[in-house]
């Protein structure tokens, strides 16, 4: 039997403001579509709704740029302000050139800007307003499958979707900030290959993947369209969340 995977896209989600209940406005959406979720089905919600709703917001005027964010400012062409922010969310700044600046953020990703975005959000009364990653990922997800769980009787996977660029490879791709309900990272090693060869070191980011096919129906631009739902996945592996993805900064070898 052919195997298949199913995308939809879920209109109808209102402008996510802080404070918004993100899981019941989510769930009113699919219901007015008639769209049932079903265990095994795989919710990715796009990271920004997610930071809208817990108020990750940061006020510019408000951003006091140490001596660390002026230097970076300078050698980057960035808005000191910004960069200080850039700073509050990372550990290390791993690489920086002209309207360029790479860091490893608080929770291991290594990233442009931290992840820190200005872009689809709204600056109210003329104030230059930034938008953090959420403080926790992870437990966002988890937070909204129980929510999901419990308003369709089911045991579905949740997904928290970013655009990240790539070393050597040019574009953004989607990937997983935060997982609940499945295994962000299959673990290969020791299976047989198709020859009988036992694999040695194979891993597969499997929630990156689905993240990634996510993201060909969200945009990146007005579409408007932050939660999609993929059916068809089945895994025979433990739950991981998103942070399994994170490799150790002692295996990381490019810095």
């Amino acid at each position: 039997m052919a195997k298949s995977i199913t995308y939809v896209a879920v209109p109808g989600l209102p402008l996510i403001n802080p404070g918004d209940d993100l899981a019941a406005l989510v769930i009113d959406a699919l219901k007015a579509e008639q769209l049932k979720l079903i265990s095994g089905d795989i919710v990715v919600v796009a990271q920004k709704v997610i930071s809208k709703a817990e108020n990750r917001y940061v006020e510019l005027k408000d951003v006091r740029p140490s001596a660390q964010a002026r230097s970076l400012a300078d050698e980057s062409g960035k808005d000191p302000r910004y960069v200080e922010v850039v700073l509050s969310e990372s550990t290390e700044v791993v690489k920086h050139r002209r309207n360029i600046l790479i860091v490893a953020h608080r929770l291991g990703f290594v990233m442009a800007n931290a992840g820190i975005d200005q872009s689809n959000i709204e600056h109210a009364d003329g104030e230059e307003h930034v938008l953090l990653l959420p403080r926790d990922p992870d437990r966002s997800a988890a937070a909204l499958k129980v929510r999901f769980d419990a308003a369709f009787a089911a045991d579905v996977g949740v997904i928290i979707n970013d655009s990240f660029g790539r070393p050597w490879r040019n574009g953004v791709v989607g990937v997983a900030l935060g997982v609940a309900g499945l295994p962000s990272l299959l673990d290969m090693i020791g299976a047989p290959d198709l020859f009988g060869r036992s694999m040695q070191v194979t891993e597969i980011a499997v929630a990156d993947e689905i993240a990634a096919g996510a993201s060909l129906l969200m945009g990146q631009a007005a579409e408007g369209l932050p939660v999609v739902v993929v059916r068809g996945l089945t895994f025979d592996a433990a739950v991981r969340p998103a942070s399994a993805l994170v490799r150790p900064r002692e295996r990381d070898i490019f810095r």
